[in-house]
């Protein structure tokens, strides 16, 4: 031992004896004090660790990947390229299609024309298997200038057919639903390309997005009667001065639609769409205004309310090459409350004086062609009431019942004795007064994985019925059918 070091020992032992015994007590009871703090803070990190492993859910065998691919894939998959995410979705269906009459229109329902039952067609029911219906969707998202945009295509299989289509091969057609772009700054969003229309129902704000849009729950590929909706080419302006409030202005692509029943002189048939013309002398856009509004209570949506209008023009030659043009207005009320969590009872309302062709699927024309030669807007309306009822996470029950009312509107010919119009005495029963439905269903789902999708099975009973304007002698005053989908359907994820 180093004399430095004899010397450090020997001062300190006759040191220690110069310590009070109150010193030697407050050092006892500050180490007891520190003691026990690190007790304390050991047993709250053992009490936050099994709280820990309680939150943690055990690892099942869904999530054991093969060696070398540890790290699990995102979901929804994407794919990143550049600054842009491209993110695949839709759906693949096979649905089964059994009604009591031959309506003969395929997976969609030609509401305007289920058969009498003194027809043929009437008494003989049809069954159909189709995958029509199946979906593919592709979504881009990415930042162009610090501006969040959004591009979406959306396409199925019931496109044009090919001759025989359902002999041997059954080679059914792509075709576009859906496909715009999206741009957001701030408060304003612009939307170009073909997207739902404005005066089609929301479930939540005015969104282009499918998800936020009503068109039903129906497998029926027509939707439900009274559905106002169309898919077209539009240039849309929308306005969110808050997260609960939106108002919208479109401009949306017109057509002048008089349907297979209405009779005009054969000198304007060419400017007015009968289902067979496609080059109609359109003289403007339909104009499209909605505001929306959402109250909300914490991640419920308790009620979402809209109401919509709109303004076209029609136009067709007089003999004298001079122009007969008219205006046609429409509005329309929307509303589904949730009362109760997973509970959304639906109301919509239209009205229109020339807006026939946008009540999906019911033949009611815009105009009809008065015998001078000029143009006459058809009164006509429709509306839906319903719930949709999410009883279990797997389960979902839904029931609507909604009617079209179209109004006549005729008149005799400056010669001969046909009468023109809609809705004329003795006119064919293809000139519907009335069209209703009553649907219900329910949609169950096996099972839900974010990364490999869903397996649903979706159900539908439909009674459809229509009545003409004129009724011929001991014809039927009614034509109806029973319609029952049964269809299963795997989401993508």
């Amino acid at each position: 031992m180093h004399l430095r070091h004899l010397y450090a020992f020997l001062t300190l032992t006759l040191a220690l004896p110069c310590f009070a015994q109150s010193d030697l007590d407050t050092l006892r009871q500050q180490i007891a004090t520190q003691q026990k703090q690190i007790e304390d803070l050991q047993r709250t990190l053992q009490a936050q660790q099994k709280l820990l492993q309680q939150l943690t859910p055990p690892p099942t065998t869904e999530a054991v990947l093969p060696k070398g691919q540890e790290t699990a894939a995102p979901a929804p998959l994407s794919i990143k390229i550049g600054d842009a995410e491209l993110t695949p979705g839709g759906f693949m269906d096979f649905t089964n299609i059994f009604r009591t009459t031959n309506v003969g229109s395929g997976i969609g329902t030609s509401f305007n024309g289920i058969p009498y039952n003194n027809t043929a067609a009437g008494k003989t029911s049809e069954d159909r298997m189709s995958t029509q219906n199946s979906r593919l969707a592709l979504k881009l998202t990415s930042t162009v200038l610090g501006m969040p945009v959004t591009g979406y295509v959306e396409t199925d299989f019931l496109g044009v057919q090919p001759a025989n289509p359902y002999v041997t091969s059954n080679s059914m057609s792509l075709r576009m639903r859906l496909y715009w772009v999206d741009v957001k700054r701030g408060d304003l969003e612009v939307l170009g390309g073909q997207s739902w229309s404005l005066m089609t129902p929301g479930r939540t704000g005015i969104s282009p997005n499918p998800s936020d849009i009503f068109y039903s729950q129906d497998m029926d590929t027509n939707y439900q009667v009274g559905l106002v909706w169309t898919r077209a080419p539009q240039f849309r302006l929308v306005y969110h001065p808050s997260k609960d409030f939106a108002a919208a202005v479109s401009f949306e692509n017109p057509e002048q639609y008089i349907g297979a029943a209405t009779v005009v002189p054969s000198t304007v048939g060419s400017f007015l769409d009968n289902n067979a013309t496609t080059n109609t002398p359109n003289t403007m856009p339909d104009i499209q205004a909605k505001i929306a509004y959402d109250a909300r209570s914490g991640d419920r949506q308790v009620f979402h309310i809209e109401a919509a209008g709109m303004y076209r023009n029609f136009r067709i030659p007089l003999p004298s090459l001079s122009k007969s043009d008219i205006s046609g207005v429409a509005g329309e009320i929307n509303a589904i409350l949730e009362p109760v969590k997973n509970y959304r009872a639906i109301l919509t309302t239209y009205f229109s004086d020339g807006g026939g062709r946008y009540i999906g699927n019911s033949g009611a024309p815009d105009v009809v062609v008065r015998a001078n030669g000029t143009l006459s807007p058809v009164h006509s309306g429709s509306g839906i009431g319903g719930f949709e009822a999410q009883i279990t996470p797997k389960f979902m029950l839904y029931d609507y019942f909604s009617m079209v009312y179209i109004q006549k509107n005729w008149g005799y010919p400056a010669s001969g004795t046909a009468l023109l119009g809609y809705g004329f005495p003795g006119g064919p029963n293809s000139q519907n007064r009335l069209i209703g439905e009553e649907s219900a269903g329910f949609i169950y789902s096996f099972w839900k994985n974010p990364r490999y999708g869903a397996l649903q099975w979706i159900n539908q009973y439909s009674l459809l019925y229509r009545e003409p304007w004129a009724v011929a002698a001991g014809a039927p005053n009614r034509a109806h059918t029973d319609m029952v989908y049964t269809d299963l359907r795997y989401v993508l994820p």
